[in-house]
């Protein structure tokens, strides 16, 4: 999550949805930033006592983090935005990328259906670290009430069109977005990863992101 007091945004960070890119196109903006140092002695300071102390919104903090953490009329005066991924996709990416950076989360389900069954399996001892991917992206971007809290949601499908809006509401010139973190041991098409059963198992599971979203299995 990014906050910028300058240019009155916050930046919703979900995991696997081009945000790394975003993130680092963004960082001469925070340098800029008259907040930048403070907000950089408290993530030290943060990270120094374990995060014991509250003094940081976490990379991938809900917004309604944000919402409880700040003024309420600041908040509502930031242009908050985020970047989605269709969840079919997600789940293929975020398994390429265990599979590369930490390989032992997988415990012996080697296989993309074997370890996204047991991910979402209600029975299974709930783990948020074992993958980001298995939060609804929604949940990152409502309040307590399941309101939409963000006023742009960009697709990851056409992230630089979604990413020059995005710029032109900030009012910066457009950095360019680095290719940061694409996986190149993937098929490119994400629907060879899935059997029938598999694809119906994901899609209840993100019912919510199906239906607030408007993604389908085989895009329109």
């Amino acid at each position: 999550m990014i906050l910028s007091n300058r240019h009155n945004f916050l930046f919703v960070h979900i995991a696997k949805t081009g945000g790394t890119s975003v993130r680092a196109a963004l960082k001469a903006v925070q340098w800029k930033d008259p907040y930048y140092l403070a907000q950089f002695i408290c993530s030290r300071l943060s990270h120094a006592t374990g995060h014991r102390i509250a003094a940081k919104l976490p990379r991938h903090a809900r917004i309604v983090c944000a919402q409880e953490m700040l003024p309420r009329e600041f908040f509502d005066g930031l242009f908050k935005f985020a970047f989605v991924r269709n969840p079919w996709d997600l789940q293929v990416s975020s398994y390429h990328h265990l599979r590369r950076e930490r390989p032992h989360l997988l415990q012996g389900r080697e296989s993309f259906e074997a370890f996204t069954l047991y991910k979402l399996d209600p029975q299974r001892p709930w783990q948020y670290h074992l993958d980001t991917a298995v939060t609804p992206l929604t949940d990152y971007l409502v309040d307590l009430h399941g309101n939409v809290l963000a006023d742009f949601i960009g697709r990851y499908e056409r992230l630089q069109d979604d990413w020059d809006q995005v710029c032109r509401r900030i009012g910066i010139a457009t950095p360019v977005l680095p290719h940061k973190r694409q996986a190149t041991d993937r098929e490119s098409d994400y629907r060879s990863y899935y059997s029938d059963a598999l694809a119906e198992r994901v899609g209840d599971h993100y019912r919510r992101d199906v239906e607030l979203l408007g993604y389908r299995f085989d895009p329109v």
